[in-house]
């Protein structure tokens, strides 16, 4: 079961507008976020839900997708997310952001698994301008924005293909608009 949920919970760059996400599925995320593994148990991550039109409206135009893609415009119009959770650091818990990275890792991936888990998808953001968000969103001076996670119902095909040692590993895009995502074989990961 949790590996359907991993080759379900894809990065999703094009969603199903018309599927609203509510508050209560969003919280609910959260909710699975919290119960995981927090580095010296400091839980220092706090999280900013959107889920109204024009809340979501502003945190898309503050992102940027697929920077392997930068020929496309993603997600195209009329196929973005309809709700976000953005993952913030409280710096009055612990003011060193290095730490922290990978409980981040950590929460947005069970987010986006909880998400799978439900019908849903998403996709991990990183890149946008933290101070604009922190600005844009009002959020208080000790909140440092770490990481976007774009919540919806996906309206696009997202392919694994396996690819041999040496071979690109770069998604792409065919002509109808699928997306394929080559993973390295097992073999070629494995040390012994």
């Amino acid at each position: 079961m949790l590996k359907d949920l991993v080759k379900a919970n894809r990065s999703y760059r094009g969603y199903d507008e018309s599927r609203r996400i509510a508050r209560e599925e969003l919280t609910d995320m959260v909710d699975c976020a919290r119960l995981a593994a927090s580095s010296v148990n400091q839980q220092p991550l706090r999280y900013y839900l959107a889920w109204e039109k024009e809340e979501v409206d502003k945190i898309q135009a503050m992102t940027k997708w697929a920077r392997g893609l930068p020929e496309l415009e993603l997600p195209h119009k009329g196929m973005c997310p309809t709700g976000f959770i953005v993952i913030c650091q409280d710096t009055r818990v612990w003011e060193s952001l290095a730490r922290f990275q990978k409980d981040v890792g950590i929460a947005a991936q069970t987010i986006l698994l909880r998400a799978a888990e439900m019908g849903l998808g998403g996709c991990m953001i990183g890149n946008f301008n933290a101070g604009e968000v922190k600005e844009k969103l009002g959020l208080a001076e000790y909140l440092a924005p770490m990481l976007i996670v774009a919540i919806g119902k996906p309206a696009e095909k997202v392919v694994i293909t396996e690819v041999s040692e040496g071979d690109s590993i770069a998604y792409y895009r065919d002509e109808n608009d699928v997306h394929y995502v080559p993973k390295r074989k097992l073999e070629d990961i494995l040390l012994n």
